[in-house]
């Protein structure tokens, strides 16, 4: 609750600040200055829902509202971005025409410019729509994406294995069943040997978003399902009782664990481990899910965030697949997730260890994906030459 009400504060200054930059600083008059306040107080109303739906209200009636009210955050942000560079483009213009019109009245530089900061505005709130527009029908379309993984220490008897790649569902305020639902089938029919579900399923309490995560109990593969905890499952619940949630799916969940999977006369290691930011009781332990293994023996693990490659190439690890980033769901949101890990999208190697990032199927907050688009990923694992 107490994350809720934060929020409400925060999006109520930016929405002060938005009635200042569209309203006053445009000098827009009556009714549609008055439209325009409204439509924002609405919207501000409508993501304060979507920010507590799966926590604090009841999905069934918060979801809807709560999707547009999210989408609009999406809007949120590029209009925000767009209304800094019109400020800033305003700020240079009025210096410019005073330096340049000194012998015209300040009123007329005054009317002129204002009317530019009009056009200006119209143009960013214009494409601030479109984009977010955009981004929705983007997000709402998962696609399939193909990955051939070449690895040096791969039994030949693991040659081919097609491993499902799922990360990020992110249900609960603005996705439901139908979505995990939509996620199954198109996993199922790509027939897997194995599915990888590496955390963040979920944004909400077990209680109100539980029944979202239904569908996972219908997924097949000859090989195992197996998942990790992803940082959300921590937010508004216990994510040890998330973990039982997707035990009782049949959905084999890796706490600082490995498990050994057996091909023909052959033999690999599965490990799983908590995510990077997990708090007590469940912080990560990759020494402990390895401890007692044999260092010859290939080894895949399954950690939500790619920063934790930089532990898993110093301890052997062969294959480490993650999520977390979604290619940063929102151009140019990507620029900034170097910041904090050491890949955002796809194939990659960080020491000794070959690193797969999904951009994950779900959106988190705003249900919009802009040149980032969602994936199922497909990982055919093959011998490196």
């Amino acid at each position: 609750m107490t994350r809720v009400v934060v929020f409400g504060v925060v999006l109520a200054l930016l929405t002060w600040w938005l009635h200042r930059r569209l309203v006053r600083a445009t000098g827009l008059t009556r009714p549609w200055s008055v439209v325009v306040d409204v439509v924002l107080v609405v919207l501000w109303v409508l993501a304060v829902i979507g920010a507590g739906s799966g926590e604090v209200f009841d999905t069934g009636w918060a979801r809807p509202p709560g999707f547009v009210g999210w989408a609009w955050l999406g809007a949120l942000l590029y209009l925000v971005l767009g209304l800094l560079l019109v400020a800033i483009g305003s700020l240079v213009v009025r210096v410019v025409a005073r330096l340049r019109h000194r012998g015209e009245s300040a009123d007329q530089v005054d009317l002129s410019r204002r009317r530019t900061l009009r056009l200006a505005t119209s143009v960013v709130a214009v494409g601030a729509v479109v984009a977010a527009g955009y981004g929705v029908a983007e997000a709402a379309r998962p696609r399939v994406v193909r990955v051939r993984v070449p690895l040096r220490r791969l039994p030949p008897e693991f040659e081919g294995v097609r491993v499902a790649l799922v990360s990020d569902l992110h249900v609960g305020p603005a996705r439901g069943v139908g979505f995990t639902r939509e996620v199954v089938d198109v996993i199922n029919a790509q027939k897997p040997d194995l599915v990888a579900i590496v955390g963040d399923l979920v944004d909400g309490t077990v209680s109100k978003v539980a029944p979202d995560l239904e569908p996972l109990a219908d997924l097949r593969a000859p090989m195992g399902i197996f998942g990790v905890s992803g940082n959300h499952e921590f937010y508004a619940d216990d994510g040890g009782r998330w973990l039982d949630v997707w035990e009782r799916l049949g959905i084999a969940t890796l706490r600082n664990q490995r498990v050994a999977l057996r091909r023909g006369e052959a033999t690999i290691d599965i490990a799983g481990i908590h995510d990077y930011s997990s708090p007590a009781p469940y912080e990560p332990d990759l020494s402990a899910a390895l401890a007692g293994r044999d260092p010859s023996t290939f080894v895949m693990l399954l950690a939500h965030e790619p920063r934790q490659a930089l532990e898993a190439s110093d301890l052997g690890v062969d294959l480490q697949l993650s999520g977390h980033t979604h290619g940063g769901q929102m151009w140019p949101l990507r620029y900034l997730v170097p910041l904090q890990q050491p890949s955002v999208t796809g194939l990659d190697r960080i020491g000794n260890t070959v690193l797969y990032t999904t951009r994950g199927v779900g959106a988190w907050g705003p249900p919009v994906r802009v040149a980032a688009p969602p994936e199922i990923t497909i990982l055919e694992l093959v011998r490196a030459d």
